[in-house]
């Protein structure tokens, strides 16, 4: 089969197109005929060896957390999955990931894919849509007539975040350029602040509960947005590299977000998209050959949006 591959860390020339052996489910996996995967800024860092700490891998490696595809074939002991099956999921970060024709996963972490989008564009969904909810649900315990700040909601994750955060009830004020202004809109942010004319926390001076940050700001931004969160409030960062400041004198926390696999809570997530209540945005497809290429302008800042590399629309 075909996939993508890196032998050493580096910059993105180094993933290549190869041919490799067709993987063989074990005990509690299922191999999946991959639809789509995407792109994701964290898999730059791995690619590049700044996640050889938390994350080692055995090189050579398939990138691609998220997958989307069908059961072609189950090891022993896998119950409530059939060959057939279309599903997703969000792979663990040490094995091979989905930029490949086919894929072993643990059964565990699948859930059945939604129906009301193409299957490769489903693989949108898992990590960053996992990412929105831990953040919004599990750590930040946002609650209805709650305001939540949401830096960096343009983006991917923020996207989700926004349409999560207004279905839980919450007033939702949502940083983004004048260009991204009516999409965040649509998607139900009550607020817009242009970040790119004005500073953030200088015009936001009504208190939140929550602030979201999913942005590289500097220390210093990071700490004035946190100032606007109210006595107790909490302060939930995806710019792991950075500390979530907190205030003990205040009562504010500081989390520091780090994602995990969770098949319910992406159940529940796909559930949402069946029900036409989470817009799953795809920004571009490319080929698998393509994806090096995506690498390559990522790192130059040249992409925007949600990135699906299509590898079988059949599967």
């Amino acid at each position: 089969m075909k996939a993508i591959r890196f032998h050493q860390y580096g910059d993105a020339d180094v993933l290549r197109l190869e041919d490799v052996d067709l993987p063989v489910p074990g005990a509690g996996q299922v191999r999946v005929r991959v639809a789509g995967t995407s792109f994701n800024g964290v898999d730059a860092n791995i690619r590049a060896g700044n996640m050889q700490g938390p994350m080692p891998l055995e090189l050579p490696h398939v990138p691609g957390l998220d997958v989307a595809g069908t059961v072609d074939a189950l090891g022993e002991d896998v119950e409530g999955l059939a060959v057939g099956d279309r599903v997703v999921g969000f792979l663990a970060f040490t094995v091979d990931g989905a930029a490949a024709e086919h894929v072993v996963v643990d059964a565990t972490s699948l859930a059945a894919a939604p129906t009301s989008v193409p299957l490769s564009d489903a693989a949108a969904l898992p990590l960053v849509g996992l990412t929105a909810w831990q953040a919004l649900v599990e750590h930040a315990g946002l609650a209805a007539g709650q305001r939540i700040l949401v830096n960096g909601a343009s983006g991917a994750v923020g996207l989700y975040a926004v349409q999560l955060a207004r279905s839980l009830g919450a007033h939702v004020v949502a940083t983004g350029s004048v260009g991204q202004r009516a999409r965040l809109l649509e998607r139900g942010a009550d607020e817009v602040v242009d970040h790119t004319a004005a500073d953030v926390a200088a015009v936001v001076t009504q208190p939140v509960e929550v602030l979201l940050n999913l942005a590289p700001v500097e220390p210093a931004q990071l700490a004035a947005l946190a100032s606007r969160v109210a006595d107790g409030g909490v302060v939930v960062n995806t710019t792991v590299w950075m500390p979530a400041p907190s205030d003990e004198a205040r009562g504010v926390r500081g989390i520091d977000l780090y994602v995990r696999s969770d098949a319910d809570q992406l159940a529940g997530l796909v559930g949402r998209v069946d029900r036409g209540e989470l817009v799953v945005d795809v920004a571009e497809r490319v080929a698998l050959a393509d994806l090096p290429s995506v690498h390559a302008r990522a790192a130059t800042g040249g992409l925007a949006g949600k990135v699906v590399v299509v590898v079988d629309d059949r599967a």
